[in-house]
């Protein structure tokens, strides 16, 4: 079986084939997977400007799935289905890769496989590492941070999630205060090696709450008020408050993961690994303290390789495959969705 994915939600523009052979159980592999980051194209912003992202997006992405078909050694009538992140997304660009995916599918006359961005991170580590079902996921990214149970192709549960700034927001809107570049997680992530975590006192926002939900708008606004007391910043005065901060979305994110595997069982019995995926997954702190949280109570931990974190062509292809071994199927008819929810929410006690 092989798939040609498309992605183009936001800032990247990608395509990518990826196949799964007969008794591969359940991994994948990815035959080409080319991604176009339009990072110089919004820098100048501090951020993704939707005009400028789905314009982008129409010039390149009928080369790029050129591309990505030759390098895969295949062509579209070889392909068993065309895979597209119909959602949630900036509309413009996902209206670009909706419509070019319908008019390939339309013209192959192949079926056609409209993704949920947020379920295509959720299944990523079965491409990779091959995990089975169930396992706790930690999505966390831009504009999305949840924990859930992943239960199935389609079966989603929702521990919890942010009530305010996803953790990726946070990191950038941090950046953006202490003068950094764009994107502001790495930049955050760099200066926070050179720097003293101890220094000062962040808060660390519903520690030991019983719901596994995240809030991080009261940490961003400790942070700003922190930095007004020294201001004028130093080097080492910006290194030290990342380093702080990052310390305290550690140790936030270890407790949320916490409680999150404490309800695990009543929704999904016992978890077979505790993933990370999207975006910050990519942070080595949130990762080390991961891992170590899934040794403590003898869970493996599964994050994708660093090119997989982010938005990716190959995670479009490989939920296609998934859906269309489940059989989900989708028409001509598939909307593009700004907002789309991909889990429901958990009425366990």
């Amino acid at each position: 079986m092989k798939i040609l994915g498309i992605e183009t939600t936001c800032d990247e523009t990608a395509a990518a084939v990826v196949a799964r052979l007969d008794g591969d159980e359940p991994s994948g592999h990815i035959l080409s997977n080319e991604v176009l980051s339009q990072i110089a194209e919004h820098a100048a912003y501090g951020g993704v400007v939707p005009e400028i992202a789905a314009r982008a997006h129409v010039e390149v992405l009928d080369r790029l799935i050129e591309r990505a078909l030759d390098k895969a050694g295949t062509t579209l009538a070889e392909l068993d289905g065309i895979a597209v992140a119909a959602g949630p997304g900036l509309i413009g660009g996902v209206l670009v890769g909706l419509v070019t995916a319908k008019s390939l599918a339309l013209v192959s006359r192949k079926p056609l496989l409209a993704i949920n961005h947020l379920e295509a991170h959720a299944l990523t580590p079965r491409l990779t590492d091959g995990i089975a079902f169930p396992y706790l996921l930690l999505l966390a990214s831009g504009g999305h941070t949840q924990l859930v149970a992943v239960r199935g192709v389609g079966d989603y549960v929702r521990l919890g999630g942010t009530i305010d700034d996803a953790i990726g927001e946070a990191f950038d809107k941090v950046a953006k205060l202490l003068g950094l570049g764009y994107p502001g997680g790495p930049e955050v992530e760099r200066m926070a090696e050179a720097g003293n975590p101890e220094r000062f006192a962040l808060p660390r926002p519903m520690l030991g709450r019983r719901e596994a939900d995240f809030s991080l708008s009261g940490l961003k606004t400790a942070l700003r008020i922190e930095a007004e007391k020294i201001a004028p910043l130093a080097r080492t005065d910006i290194a030290d408050l990342c380093a702080s901060f990052q310390a305290a979305v550690v140790d936030v994110v270890a407790d949320r993961v916490r409680v999150a595997l404490r309800g695990f069982d009543a929704v999904a019995g016992r978890p077979t690994a505790l993933v990370a995926s999207g975006g910050v997954a990519a942070n080595g702190a949130i990762r080390r303290a991961l891992a170590a949280q899934a040794g403590q109570v003898g869970l493996s931990f599964v994050a994708p390789p660093l090119p997989l974190c982010g938005d990716n062509g190959a995670m479009i292809a490989w939920a296609g495959i998934e859906r269309l071994r489940a059989g989900l199927v989708d028409d001509l008819t598939a909307p593009a969705r700004a907002r789309w929810p991909f889990a429901v929410a958990s009425t366990a006690a």
